[in-house]
């Protein structure tokens, strides 16, 4: 089933690009550290203090080991694993090169994390014809100028883009192109969707939608019940529609991360410590974008997916993690009983003093979405 664009023109179809950067930051940690190569390399917290897994090599990934697992469960399923602080500054340094050969190609570079990105390469400064040809070039020249691998997805929106990416990670490129889309997206496992985690994935399958081509079968009267606003989203995406524009850095009226858990979880000590580690990043956020916030704002949604937030004016402007996490236990408190179970916990800082500037590639690029 090809899918074309609304007006039918093929000269209209966007060609965008998602790069996203193979386990980066362990990645980045073996580069720096040859013997480390070949070895599960856990970066986070401490396994002895509550820490919190950041990343992972693919060594590690092979006993299951995934971003905001616990790092003592992490040490438990692979007792030879390293553990290893992140090292932000070199990270971020990396991620400015990056995005320096982005901007070779185009302007519409629209940063997800630093180690992602979206680029709209529709029209281009080297006037080539050819997504995919581009992709194949920026990936070459990651490769020798960093000495790290990135994998690469190619289609006419950025769901799809994004999706491709990692489906031939690491070193990987997957091109979805019109008359692909249709087939590619019947396949897909409802659990790769984006937008669907393990509880969405679980209420999915309890309507029997497991794959795309089931997903598209729902009307979306029946998606909006069960979905509510994202039901909509759902029913476009099922049917390879996504509008949305590869969007450059701009002013933000609030910055902040939030991460999606890979299992709900009911206990308040380890939601601290999952917060603690998005409040340095947080901090890390401050620094970048030159940021004075006097407002602190704590997400949590539940597994039912209600979502509720809390926040704290401050009497001065926010400067370290140290200042969020103050106010942030408290406003966990009045969220929480530790009796509901927990899906998704986030901090954005907001009433700025001024207008915040968007990135700059010398200033860095933002944090990841994820912890």
């Amino acid at each position: 089933m090809p899918i074309t664009d609304p007006e039918g023109s093929r000269d209209s179809i966007r060609k965008i690009i998602h790069i996203d950067m193979d386990a980066f930051y362990a990645s980045v940690e073996q580069r720096d550290r040859p013997e480390l190569r070949g070895k599960p390399v856990i970066v986070g917290g401490d396994p002895d203090r509550r820490g919190v897994v950041a990343a992972c090599s693919y060594e590690a990934r092979r006993y299951g080991i995934h971003s905001a697992m616990a790092a003592v469960t992490a040490r438990r399923r692979c007792p030879a694993a390293v553990f290893l602080r992140p090292r932000f500054e070199v990270y971020r340094s990396v991620s400015c090169r990056i995005r320096e050969i982005f901007m070779r190609y185009t302007d519409l570079v629209e940063p997800l994390s630093l180690d992602e990105a979206f680029l709209d390469v529709t029209r281009n400064k080297k006037e080539m014809a050819s997504a995919t040809l581009i992709a194949r070039a920026i990936k070459a020249e990651i490769r020798e100028e960093t000495g790290l691998t990135a994998s690469a997805g190619v289609s006419f929106n950025k769901f799809l883009a994004k999706i491709a990416s990692d489906f031939n990670k690491p070193d990987g490129i997957t091109v979805v192109t019109p008359e692909m889309a249709g087939d590619f997206i019947d396949r897909l496992p409802i659990g790769k969707f984006f937008g669907v985690g393990r509880s969405t994935e679980a209420r999915m399958h309890a309507l029997g939608v497991r794959t795309g081509a089931d997903l598209r079968q729902l009307e979306i009267s029946d998606l909006l019940r069960h979905f509510g606003k994202a039901g909509r989203f759902f029913y476009g995406i099922a049917r390879g529609r996504d509008d949305r524009p590869v969007t450059p850095d701009r002013i933000r009226k609030s910055l902040g991360k939030e991460t999606t858990l890979s299992e709900d979880i009911d206990d308040p000590d380890r939601m601290l410590v999952i917060l603690e580690e998005i409040a340095h990043k947080i901090e890390d956020l401050v620094r970048t974008h030159e940021i004075r916030a006097r407002t602190v704002v704590l997400k949590v949604k539940y597994a039912d997916f209600r979502t509720v937030t809390r926040s704290a004016t401050l009497s001065a402007p926010v400067e370290n993690a140290d200042v969020i996490m103050t106010h942030i236990a408290d406003l966990l408190s009045k969220t929480t009983d530790g009796r509901q179970k927990v899906r998704l916990l986030g901090i954005t800082l907001s009433n700025f003093a001024g207008d915040a500037e968007a990135p700059r590639c010398h200033q860095q690029l933002p944090l990841p979405l994820f912890i």
